[in-house]
């Protein structure tokens, strides 16, 4: 039969440095230091609590924009196709504008010519505002040397060739 462990392992704990160790008994003293100790870690579990709510509702209203843009390509274009990206990046990501580019018949995604929109603004109706657009030949990646029959305002006919 074994003894029942009245102890903390030792050997566990023994390649641990002395300050941080588990301890037998209180230290004597005011007990001052476990009060800094608890205070630095509600304070850092504070900062964790408020990074993650921040960055879970900024994420909440970028998925809302994102199902706001599949829908007014899908609204614009007349086609209800599945197979669409939407690049977040093309004008910046703080610029609050995507680019949504998909086929303008059924094929598989870059197959046929491509209809890219730059959709902006607030959402209102389920669906946001279109500031302009271009065609991208099949089978390529959206650059600015491929782009053709550019529409819009001035700022988005900017992203275009000359």
């Amino acid at each position: 039969m074994s003894t029942p462990a009245t102890e903390p392992d030792e050997g566990a704990f023994s390649r641990l440095p002395e300050r941080i160790r588990p301890r037998r008994t209180e230290a004597p003293g005011t007990g001052q230091m476990r009060l800094i100790e608890s205070t630095l870690l509600v304070l850092v579990a504070l900062v964790l609590l408020i990074a993650t709510v921040n960055d879970l509702s900024r994420q909440a209203t970028v998925n809302k924009r994102l199902v706001a843009d599949l829908k007014t390509w899908r609204t614009y274009t007349g086609h209800n196709y599945k197979n669409v990206t939407v690049d977040q990046e093309l004008l910046g990501s703080s610029s609050g504008r995507e680019v949504v580019c998909g086929n303008t018949k059924p094929g598989e995604l870059k197959g046929t010519t491509q209809i890219c929109l730059v959709v902006a603004g607030p959402i209102e109706g389920g669906k946001r505002t279109i500031q302009g657009g271009w065609y991208l030949p099949p089978k390529v990646e959206d650059e600015r040397a491929l782009r053709y029959g550019c529409f819009g305002e001035e700022e988005v006919l900017e992203k275009c060739p000359r």
